[in-house]
């Protein structure tokens, strides 16, 4: 079985291990056992009429004496590209757009409250091949370019937050490239946006070629839902990424990635979760699915012959809570859409169970890094 032919752990699971042993499994991988939401009918029917996944899980936490609870549903998105890479480039984004949006309705059924698209979602991941045209044609100005205008009307119609992960054209400042996601509050408003801040440089994979490490440090938005952060895709390998986001308040933190299996699969399912029970936070891994297929053959600095695509990109995206728990992760070979009920107080009991933060010697932490640092400058 090939790795694109390879549905879920999850499914592998469900059909090779005997019931009895099942349950005992799940709680080795993924923690305590979530019930599944009570998705709508017609969502369901919606999902499968458009060929997408669509699964739904509740984070539950402890009732409170003095807090009512701080129920939110998010959704997480993940999408092949609609057309292939050498069709105009605003049919691409067109199309995408559409097939998007489309599933964001079904979110809207479903009562999503916040809902989260992969990196760059309205183009090919086309970084890999290290060509600038047309390429840089997809981006596009964050405060009122094309997508986040989309995004703008589908907030309001379904008083929804949105997380567009999109190439930004920043026109101010000369027209410089970055990784942007653009959050958009569900009255419409643009809160603003988060740069991706760690770019990978692994063998001449270089997407710095494209755009340069964020500026926006790590912004955190209060939303009526809450408080969000948004770390890139590469940042999920940064250990103290996560953490920043966190120190700064967020309860939430979103990583849309676009990420292929030899690369990075083994280590996927860990690293949103560590990040989570770190920090005290729900996190939300989401990664795009399919291949995508290139006319000009590319390297990758691996021994490899050129290929005309990057691998496959393997999907899975899932939730995990701050007690270790996490959902199952989506399809990696379909669209999908992953509902997740949590309520936020699971935060601050874990917190004061495991007092993390409380026992951080960040003070310490800061005076040491800060000495290393200049022991080995120039």
């Amino acid at each position: 079985m090939s790795g694109e032919d390879f549905e879920s752990l999850e499914k592998v699971l469900e059909t090779c291990v005997p019931e009895a042993e099942l349950r005992e499994v799940r709680r080795l991988l993924f923690g305590k056992q979530l019930k599944k939401l009570n998705l709508p009918q017609s969502a369901l029917d919606a999902a499968e009429e458009q060929d997408f996944d669509l699964k739904g899980y509740v984070f539950e936490a402890s009732p409170e004496q003095l807090r009512p609870p701080r129920t939110v549903r998010v959704g997480l998105i993940q999408n092949k590209i609609v057309l292939p890479t050498d069709a105009p480039v605003l049919e691409q984004i067109t199309a995408l757009h559409k097939r998007v949006g489309e599933m964001v309705e079904v979110a809207a059924i479903c009562g999503v409250n916040i809902v989260c698209f992969q990196e760059a979602w309205t183009m090919p991941f086309a970084f890999c091949t290290r060509e600038r045209e047309p390429w840089t044609e997809f981006a596009e100005s964050a405060e009122d370019g094309l997508t986040t205008r989309f995004c703008i009307q589908l907030a309001k119609k379904y008083n929804m937050v949105v997380v567009s992960p999109i190439l930004e054209r920043d026109e101010i400042h000369g027209g410089t490239l970055w990784n942007t996601a653009v959050v958009v509050s569900n009255n419409g408003n643009v809160l603003g946006k988060s740069r991706k801040n760690h770019i990978p440089r692994v063998g001449d994979f270089n997407e710095s070629t494209y755009y340069m490490e964020g500026n926006t440090s790590h912004p955190v938005f209060q939303t009526q839902f809450g408080k969000i952060a948004v770390n890139i895709c590469y940042g999920r390998h940064h250990p103290l990424n996560w953490l920043m986001y966190s120190i700064h308040g967020a309860e939430i933190i979103f990583n849309p990635s676009a990420t292929v299996g030899l690369l990075s699969e083994p280590i996927w399912p860990i690293e949103a979760r560590n990040a989570a029970i770190a920090n005290h936070c729900f996190t939300c891994a989401i990664n795009r699915v399919g291949t995508e297929y290139f006319k000009n053959e590319f390297t990758s600095g691996d021994g490899k012959k050129a290929h005309h695509d990057f691998g496959h990109f393997y999907g899975s995206s899932y939730v995990a809570a701050p007690d270790g728990s996490r959902s199952p992760g989506l399809s990696r070979t379909r669209d999908g859409l992953l509902v997740t009920e949590m309520d936020l107080n699971l935060n601050r009991q874990v917190a004061d169970k495991w007092n993390f933060k409380m026992t951080g010697r960040y003070e310490m932490y800061a005076e040491e890094l800060k000495k290393a640092i200049h022991a080995k400058s120039p």
